[in-house]
């Protein structure tokens, strides 16, 4: 019997047979669901994105193509190198500012994920006098002061956009090894030693921010975490019970 073999959407099928799937690396797999996560936590928007180091390959790592978080299917995940340049030459060239996560994946080797977000709640502490802090439990990793990057330091006027490599390093720079950065008028930049903390520090850092806002407008004195609370607070479990509770969410 000849056997015609046809390639449909990720298939590959042979008549009378049953559709067989490629699989999906799971880094790819908890790639895509922490894209869906952020997105459905408010985190990320139609902007943002969030990688992941290539464990295997420390060289290279995972992120989406140009498109909104919560769009993002397994067939947009794009591997790249630390230049942020696709390894298969026919993949699109990802999101402009891929800068980020190839610049501090090179400066930081520490560093196995990194989500850049536009929570709107962090937004105030990148543009005012007002740092940053910890006030909540949860958000205990937060070093003081949190850095702020400063763009027109770097490229003088610009569209706010990590357009290049050259301010891709220095985001990096400003970040140094922190676990994550604000950047004025645009955003944060978040990184950990793995896919599940960083998701859970950027949606912590903004309820952090939240938190802080509530907690000033108020008008009296904030009580905030002291650093020793801080230190033995921050790791918490390493926010897997958070992440199996969006994680149910999502699905």
């Amino acid at each position: 019997m000849r056997f015609v073999i046809l390639a449909l959407a990720g298939c590959v099928v042979a008549k009378g047979q049953t559709p067989v799937k490629k699989s999906v690396p799971p880094l790819v797999q908890e790639l895509v669901l922490a894209n869906h996560i952020l997105a459905h936590e408010g985190v990320l928007d139609a902007y943002g994105h969030v990688s992941v180091r290539d464990p295997k390959d420390p060289a290279h790592f995972w992120l989406a193509r140009h498109m909104a978080a919560g769009t993002v299917t397994a067939a947009d995940i794009i591997q790249y190198d630390l230049d942020s340049k696709p390894v298969n030459a026919d993949a699109s060239a990802g999101y402009t500012e891929r800068f980020i996560h190839g610049e501090i994946y090179r400066a930081r080797p520490d560093v196995m994920a990194i989500v850049h977000c536009h929570a709107p709640d962090v937004i105030p502490f990148g543009v005012s006098s007002v740092p940053l802090r910890p006030v909540y439990h949860m958000a205990g990793f937060l070093e003081v002061p949190v850095p702020i990057f400063e763009i027109r330091d770097a490229a003088g006027l610009t569209d706010m956009l990590i357009r290049t490599p050259e301010l891709g390093k220095a985001l990096a720079q400003t970040l140094g090894a922190k676990p994550a950065a604000l950047m004025r008028g645009h955003g944060a930049v978040v990184v950990a030693d793995s896919l599940h903390v960083v998701v859970g520090r950027a949606y912590y850092m903004n309820m952090n921010a939240r938190l802080e806002m509530q907690a000033i407008s108020l008008g009296g004195s904030v009580t905030y975490l002291d650093p020793v609370e801080a230190q033995k607070t921050g790791a918490q479990d390493g926010f897997e019970r958070a992440w199996n509770y969006w994680k149910s969410q999502v699905k």
